[in-house]
């Protein structure tokens, strides 16, 4: 039997609908003026800037280039991590397992173990807190060394993560089978997207992660991380979980930042700047503040 809608009855259908288009139009506009608010940061910017963000706790997402294939620097860091994690878990390994310092090993840039003596007898565990908290690149090729950039891959492969690759020790040598891909020549130590980064985020977050007992130990150990010159730089009171990541013309930041609007997970990648610029205030590095402030406040409940 068909209903006979009159005016009266379309009207009030209306009225109901009302407060729903309303609401509707609202965050359409919100999701404007995000965007019109990052885009604006970015007008007068050189360089490529590729990003994702994701408010864990509604949803809410912004993507600008999230599947682009970008470089990685220090970044890359949180996949070989998450493979030492699951392999203690599996045991495979032991944190008290002996990594020695050597010469081979050695890389300058970030880190302390450069400047100590050859034969240094450090456990799993101290390594691979120094390659997360000051991004030590002699403990992360010692760590790497110990469990293969293959193996690292075979990992994110096996969590679901098809752009996430290192492809190399720091520096040289220990060349993945994906860092013979002549496509990946380009991308140096490790490739992934933002969006792809920021998922693996989630999910460290969510316990989605080997367990969630161990995912929740990782992402405590990214909440040490010694430096934050990018992704919430001027949030010294709010906590975060990150990894920053810096080469050449290339600054990277991946992290969740624990804000009062919400968990914001984000991925940002500045590269092709125009001047090399090794300062705690590269203007990569101050761009994504800027950025990560404006995502938290238009991704925010």
């Amino acid at each position: 039997m068909m209903t006979k809608i009159t005016t009266a009855s379309l009207g009030s259908r209306l009225l109901l609908l009302g407060p729903l288009c309303l609401c509707l139009s609202a965050y359409a506009q919100e999701r404007n003026s995000l965007d019109d608010r990052v885009r604006a940061e970015l007008a007068s910017f050189k360089g490529k800037v590729s990003m994702c963000a994701k408010n864990l706790d509604t949803g809410e997402t912004y993507a600008l280039g999230a599947d682009d294939r970008v470089r990685t620097a220090s970044t890359i860091k949180i996949a070989v991590m998450v493979e030492v994690f699951a392999r203690v878990t599996e045991g495979k390994a032991k944190w008290t397992d002996e990594l020695v310092l050597t010469k081979a090993a050695r890389y300058s840039g970030s880190g302390v173990l450069p400047e100590l003596a050859d034969g240094l007898r450090l456990t799993l565990r101290d390594c691979v807190n120094l390659m997360m908290l000051v991004s030590d690149n002699t403990a992360t090729n010692l760590v790497l060394d110990f469990v293969t950039t293959d193996a690292v891959n075979a990992r994110m492969e096996s969590l679901g993560f098809k752009q996430i690759r290192i492809l190399r020790r720091v520096g040289s040598g220990g060349e993945s089978k994906a860092g013979k891909e002549p496509d990946n020549k380009r991308f140096g130590l490790g490739v992934a997207t933002p969006r792809e980064m920021v998922v693996l985020m989630e999910k460290l977050e969510r316990g989605e992660i080997i367990s969630p007992a161990v995912s929740k130990e990782m992402i405590d150990l990214m909440k040490r991380e010694q430096s934050h010159y990018a992704i919430g730089r001027t949030l010294a009171d709010t906590p975060m979980a990150t990894k920053y990541g810096a080469l050449d013309r290339l600054r990277s930041a991946i992290g969740i930042i624990y804000s009062k609007k919400g968990r914001i997970a984000m991925a940002i990648t500045v590269d092709d700047m125009p001047e090399i610029n090794w300062s705690v205030d590269n203007p990569g590095y101050l761009l994504m503040s800027r950025l990560s402030l404006i995502l938290i406040d238009g991704l925010g409940r």
